[in-house]
């Protein structure tokens, strides 16, 4: 049987456990991400799978292909004729365990590319922005971007940041019309061109606001922003904004965050950790509640907590 006729896919997953160490890591890169795979150069993989280019091409010629531009027509071939609508990696008829390693893999694979394109410098000029404003407005539309946006706030607010989320489009237009040049816009959306969120992005711009969009890169909403936080990952086979990009924005949102409470001083961080110690204590959750009456009746019949008469 010819590779070909076998499955490029399927004999990868199959020689997997055999391979030499460094063909391994190339073929886990290959899995992780096939779609990205076909299209990628000799040396974009050995970056992501941390091996020399002559291992690549020692990795495609172990499965009978004279050339990595073989390798990559066949494994296009298998995509296309073998390729599962729930996910780039995997395929309909995967154990439970192949598609745990897989889509663990996808994104790992998906984050480990994100940190190598991370526009570093972009990130400080953002959180410099930030820590200099009056206010900074968190736009947002379709329940991805809304749970990033109020992520967002969530983390300013605890930083002393005055923020807001909004997701309402007529309170985006007020935002931006009340913002003025001392204020930040920041707009997230991944698929970066919703309609009424461009337009209260380029209000903001016009009334002097700064602009700062997280999005992928050449989208509109990056062409209209003043400052781009560009997030690249592979797509989703089912939603428009999948796991992986929630993971990317998390981690964005965080990287930045954690540079913002370092521009602002070690005052924040004293501050962080009183608000950590202080719901630990207070918190309705905390072991402070404990053997008190009202935790103990709420345990038993939470549907019904005890009422207190003023």
């Amino acid at each position: 049987m010819t590779s070909s006729q076998q499955g490029l896919l399927k004999q990868l997953l199959e020689r997997l456990p055999g391979l030499p160490a460094a063909q391994c890591k190339v073929v886990h890169v290959i899995l992780a991400d096939p779609h990205g795979a076909a299209r990628a150069t000799v040396e974009q993989l050995s970056q992501q799978a941390q091996v020399s280019m002559p291992t690549v091409v020692r990795t495609c010629r172990s499965f009978a292909y004279g050339s990595v531009r073989d390798f990559m027509l066949a494994l296009s071939h298998d995509l296309a004729v073998s390729g599962s609508h729930l996910h780039r990696s995997v395929r309909d008829d995967d154990t439970v365990q192949q598609v745990s390693s897989k889509i663990i893999q996808a994104a790992v694979s998906s984050l480990s590319e994100l940190g190598r394109r991370l526009n570093t410098d972009m990130i400080d000029r953002v959180a410099e922005k930030m820590a200099l404003a009056r206010r900074i407005d968190c736009y947002s539309v379709g329940a991805a971007s809304t749970f990033m946006a109020n992520e967002l706030q969530s983390r300013l607010f605890r930083l002393g940041r005055p923020a807001n989320a909004i997701f309402d489009a007529h309170q985006q237009l007020v935002s931006a019309s009340t913002l003025g040049a001392d204020g930040v816009a920041f707009v997230i959306s991944h698929v970066g061109r919703m309609p009424y969120t461009l337009e209260a992005a380029k209000f903001a711009r016009a009334q002097g606001t700064t602009v700062i969009a997280m999005t992928q890169p050449d989208t509109p909403l990056a062409k209209i922003a003043d400052l781009v936080l560009g997030i690249s990952v592979p797509p989703d086979a089912v939603m428009r904004v999948g796991t992986e990009a929630y993971l990317a924005h998390l981690l964005v949102i965080e990287i930045l965050m954690v540079r913002l409470a370092q521009r602002l001083g070690p005052q924040v961080a004293f501050g962080l950790q009183q608000f950590k110690q202080l719901l630990e204590r207070h918190g309705f959750d905390s072991a402070e509640y404990a053997g008190t009456p009202d935790f103990e009746a709420i345990q038993a019949d939470p549907l019904h907590p005890p009422h207190h008469t003023p």
